[in-house]
């Protein structure tokens, strides 16, 4: 299990190089809301070298409270592609980003909201638009933050592609 983890560490690392790169060629800023991921996303990109010339910030609201008062995120269920939309959306609103991702779900040991351990839901939100992603990663905790800060990660990647540079 160690050696998965390190493999998604590696991914992880990877990628933020790569979100780094598209977000500075592109004149992009980033910001994520997260709650699955606890800040760990936010590390990842943090660490990617010039962050602060491209990366926001992050809002972490593992409290359901939270997403709802400073996200935004209607009240009920927020293990739902809806509720990863609205964290985008007031990230990107809280921090005037250019690209914010919303990451929700289920680590697990068990489920939660009627959703299965390993249940996420992802979304980018840019000025093009909005683009939802939903996971199942069967997985101990631990390996489904890592699976899911490399698929966040994956989704920015391929939405800072379609985002008009900045002037």
């Amino acid at each position: 299990m160690a050696g998965v983890v390190t493999e998604e560490f590696d991914a992880a690392t990877n990628l933020a190089a790569e979100v780094r790169a598209a977000a500075l060629a592109r004149g992009l800023t980033v910001g994520v809301a997260e709650s699955l991921t606890g800040g760990a996303l936010s590390a990842s990109l943090a660490r990617a070298g010039d962050a602060s010339e491209w990366f926001a910030g992050g809002v972490v609201a593992y409290h359901r409270a939270t997403k709802y008062s400073v996200l935004g995120v209607p009240e009920g269920p927020v293990v739902t592609a809806a509720a990863a939309r609205a964290m985008a959306n007031g990230c990107r609103r809280l921090l005037a980003v250019d690209v914010a991702v919303g990451v929700t779900g289920v680590g697990g040991p068990g489920p939660e909201e009627g959703e299965p351990a390993g249940t996420v839901y992802l979304c980018v939100v840019t000025s093009t638009g909005a683009t939802e992603a939903e996971h199942r990663f069967a997985a101990e905790p631990d390996q489904v933050v890592e699976r899911s800060i490399v698929a966040a990660l994956q989704l920015i990647v391929a939405a800072i592609a379609e985002v008009p540079e900045s002037h």
